[in-house]
Parts: structure tokens; sequence; C-alpha cells
């Protein structure tokens, strides 16, 4: 007789309950409670990190195994435990199961057993195993976006979007049809939570960033593992609210590991390296937003049609005054503590309007390759990334903006080129 099939259903049901602490074993790739069903694509590869074959996609067909009473459940977790040794959870579902074929299973094993560090890394193993089994029922609705994306660039090819209260990475790619749900991968955030506060508060932001330029594992400690995505942590609006720190990365765990508990970092998102791996391969630096949330609300782009012809209504006047040196609507658009930066020096509102001479009109600006991300989490910001080009040219200065709501109006509180 082969071990799952020698358990009987409340034996079998048990060790699915040791194994995953409590989660559920039995939700359907092909379902999510309460929203609608995946497709294909997000049914299969987007559940599995980087590879069909990923550890997170065997050890999630161990779980299912077990609570069906597949006999394949022992020699799955076998493999994962000798394909992947550092991976905690698979050694954790394959000495279960030894356990139980040899007839010593102890039964459900609380985080009130063994000595202090042992529960805690057990309550640890657990809440990984509900997190990275949770995925299976909050993956977003098809064709949603996140509630922070008005409008994306033509020239961006993937939004990265981090939930970091369910330990989530999400991969979209910009396709002809629209934004597409890629990939899928369990991460970590800082040990103390989210929304960053203060240097050493071992917190992960929350807010609207880019990758800045890409670290690979002969340019970081062990630490980081395979290598590193920067973020541009602080960013206009952080400085402005006086957040301080730095050294906000997207990056890899040490070899010897595979992956860690949800809060286990200083501050960064950490993800296993083959799934770091994709990333790197990727993404590209300087173009790739990363949206960190405390929890993604997911929409359908038409919910935010609203707030998108708000917006680009204020962007076109702020266009045509900067067109015609129009001073007075530059101003009135800006808020009195606006800053320019031209990548040499940061410069204030006077000497960005200049002495107001209109400009000629052949050399009136155009905004091209236009992304909108709106931010709202007690204030209300919207960033602007594009190039402007001067009418007749065919490149221009590639920048970033920064705007907010006073009293109901939107204001443009800094400027600034992209390096």
């Amino acid at each position: 007789m082969t071990l799952t099939s020698d358990l009987s259903p409340t034996r079998r049901a048990l060790l699915s309950r040791t194994v995953l602490a409590a989660t559920s074993l039995v939700v359907p790739f092909g379902q999510a409670s309460g929203q609608p069903a995946r497709s294909p694509l997000n049914g299969a590869a987007v559940l599995t990190g980087s590879l069909r074959s990923s550890p997170e996609a065997r050890l999630i067909a161990v779980y299912h195994a077990i609570a069906a009473g597949d006999r394949q459940a022992l020699p799955l977790a076998a493999s994962l435990v000798r394909d992947v040794p550092g991976f905690q959870l698979g050694q954790l579902v394959y000495a279960d199961l030894l356990l139980s074929r040899s007839g010593s299973f102890p039964g459900l094993i609380t985080v009130t057993d063994g000595p202090p560090e042992v529960r805690e890394q057990l309550q640890k193993l657990r809440a990984e195993a509900n997190r990275r089994l949770n995925s299976l029922s909050e993956m977003p609705p098809p064709g949603t976006v996140p509630e922070q994306l008005l409008q994306l660039a033509p020239n961006v090819q993937h939004v990265v979007v981090v939930d970091a209260s369910h330990s989530r990475v999400y991969v979209f790619e910009h396709q002809a049809s629209g934004l597409q749900l890629i990939r899928s991968f369990y991460a970590s955030v800082g040990r103390a939570g989210f929304d960053k506060q203060v240097e050493g508060d071992l917190r992960t932001p929350l807010g609207i960033y880019h990758i800045t330029s890409r670290l690979d594992d002969q340019q970081v400690e062990e630490l980081y593992g395979i290598g590193a995505l920067p973020l541009n942590y602080p960013n206009e609006h952080d400085r402005r609210m006086g957040r301080t720190g730095s050294g906000i990365w997207l990056h890899g765990v040490p070899r010897v590991s595979y992956a860690r508990s949800p809060y286990a970092t200083e501050g960064c998102v950490a993800l296993a390296n083959d799934d770091m791996a994709y990333l790197m391969r990727e993404l590209e630096p300087r173009r790739t937003p990363v949206i960190i949330a405390h929890e993604v609300k997911w929409v359908k782009p038409d919910a935010l049609s609203a707030h998108r012809a708000e917006f680009r209504e204020v962007l076109s006047r702020w266009t045509e005054a900067r067109s015609h040196g129009d001073r007075a609507m530059l101003q009135a658009l800006s808020t009195r503590d606006f800053q320019s930066d031209d990548g040499v020096r940061e410069r204030p509102l006077k000497t960005l309007l200049g002495a107001g001479t209109p400009t000629p009109r052949n050399r009136r600006i155009d905004l091209k390759e236009v992304s909108i991300f709106r931010w709202k989490r007690g204030t209300e910001v919207t960033v602007v990334n594009f190039a402007e080009v001067v009418a007749g040219e065919t490149r221009g200065v590639v920048k970033r903006q920064y705007w907010g709501k006073e009293q109901e109006a939107w204001k443009l509180f800094y400027e600034g080129v992209i390096g």
C-alpha cells in the first residue's frame, strides 16, 4: 500500500493541517474565492514563479496530493527536498510524510510545543505556508490593474506590483491587448512591516517607485543572493513628507536558503533567487515602475477613466503654459516650494520661469511616452513620466514630475530629469 492511500480521511486531514498550519489545501487552481475564474495563463504560469517547475509550484503540488490522498505525495516531496535542500517548507512537509509512513505521526503540532526558538521558527514557517497557499485565492481578477495605474506609456514593457500585506510580487506585461499578468512570486518585506518613515525602522516603503539600476552577484554581498534591483526610495514625495533612509532594493536571498518568512528584511523586498533572476533578466532599469501597496486594490481600467481624464486636462494646461512661457499659469499650477532638477542642480520656480518671455512658436513642446500613476495614502499625489520633445525634433529630455492636491487643485511640486 502507498503512503497516502493507507491514511484514513481523518488522518490525512490531520497531516494536511499540520503541514499547512490550518491553511486550506483544496482551493482549486481554476477558481478564486469571490473573484472571476482565472484564465489558463493565470491559472498556470503566474502561480509557479519564474518556471513551471519552480519550488513554489512543486510545493503546492505536494499539498494538493496530500489533501487528495494521492500516492505521489511522498515522491514529490522527496524530489523537492533533493533538488532544493534549502527550502525549509519542503523539508517540513517531507518530514511529516515520513513520520506518517512510520506510524509515529505525533498529531497536530502546536506553536506551544518545543523550545522557544523552535516555536518561533515553526510560526514563521506556518506564516510562510499560509502566504504561499493563500495566493491561490488572492490572484488579481482577469482584466484588472492596480488602482494606482492611470496610464502607461507604450515604451514601458513591465509593471511590478508588490502587495506587501500578502507577501506577493506581481509582474505585468504591457501587451497589445493591454496589461497582462504574467508572473507571481512569494516575497518577504521588512521585519517591522511596511510604511517606512525613518532610516533604520526596518519597514518597507509604500509608494510609486522606479528601478534605478541593476546589481549582479559580483556587486552585492551574499546576503542579497544573485543580485538586486535598487529603487528610487526616497522619492520626491517621500522627501517632502520627511521620510528618510536609503538602499531599498528588490533582491535575492542567500544561496543556502530558498526563501524567508513574510517579515524578514531590513526594509527591502526579498525573493527567491530563481525568481529574482527572472526579474533581473526581464525588467528595464529607469523605466520599470514598482508599485508597493499595503493591500492592492484591483480595478477595471474603465474605473479609472475619471481620474485619468482629470489629470490629463491638468497636464495639458501645464504643457500649453510651458510652450508659451505663460508665467502666470505656470505659477498657478505650481506649489510655493516647487523645485526643478535638471540633473546638475535643483532650481526654484522663479529660475524655471525666467523673465516670462513667451517661447517662440517653433519651440512648442509636446509630451511623449507619458505614464501617469496616482497615489492616495493620507495625501494624494500623482507621478508623471514623459519625454519633453520640442517641436521639430525627434527626441527629447526624459523627465519625472510629482503633483500634489492642495485645496482640491493639482499643484506641481517637483520636476526632474531622469538620468
